[in-house]
């Protein structure tokens, strides 16, 4: 029996998209804040064929100023790594993983996140999926990550944490959460169209 093909809408509303349930990243969530820290998520991560990609900024509120990059974020369906790129910077065996070809990094809107972070260590980006691109085969045409999960996952993400101090002594756990959701539901936007591929391509 043939497999159903999905069909995903084109476009959501806002008001479509607020009746949508509320979801939010519920696996291991891994705070990586230490040089030593830093090295034994890249053993794991290093291991991966897909990863979820996003970074944070703290927010300026004067024109023209930008901040460094404080976080990095990336994950698999059920864990989280949250780098603290404020505290440790970017270590080699992160560069690695940014740099490897064989490791998808999915996310979306993320040339700006790519440059941020290769002020503070140069490397030449391999593996790198942008999702506002790939999303355009599945005749989508709305972008936002938030549209995103609507349209492909069929709920809504929380965005209340995003202009909020990345740079803090210590994250609250919403901002955990929250950074962690972005990177997971960038893979599993990539996740699920791949797997709607192989359905078209049967």
């Amino acid at each position: 029996m043939k497999e159903e093909t999905t069909v995903l809408h084109k476009c959501i509303s806002k008001d479509e998209l607020n009746e949508l349930p509320l979801s939010h990243f519920e696996g291991e969530i891994q705070l990586v804040e230490t040089l030593e820290q830093v090295d034994e998520a890249a053993r794991y991560l290093e291991q991966q064929l897909i990863l979820g990609f996003d970074t944070e900024t703290r927010p300026s509120f004067k024109k023209g100023q930008t901040n460094p990059v404080a976080l990095l974020q990336l994950s698999t369906s059920d864990k989280a790594f949250l780098f603290r790129i404020n505290k440790i910077g970017l270590p080699e065996s992160l560069v690695r993983i940014l740099s490897n070809p064989k490791i998808v990094k999915s996310g979306a809107a993320i040339r700006d996140d790519i440059k941020i972070l290769k002020n503070v260590n140069h490397f030449r980006p391999g593996g790198f999926v942008e999702l506002q691109e790939y999303v355009k085969d599945f005749g989508i045409e709305n972008f936002s990550l938030k549209k995103l999960a609507g349209i492909v996952l069929g709920f809504r993400i929380s965005k209340s944490q995003r202009l909020t101090n990345w740079e803090a002594p210590v994250l609250t756990v919403p901002q955990q959460i929250y950074a962690a959701t972005d990177a997971w539901v960038s893979y599993e936007i990539y996740v699920r169209l791949l797997e709607m591929e192989g359905q078209m391509a049967i």
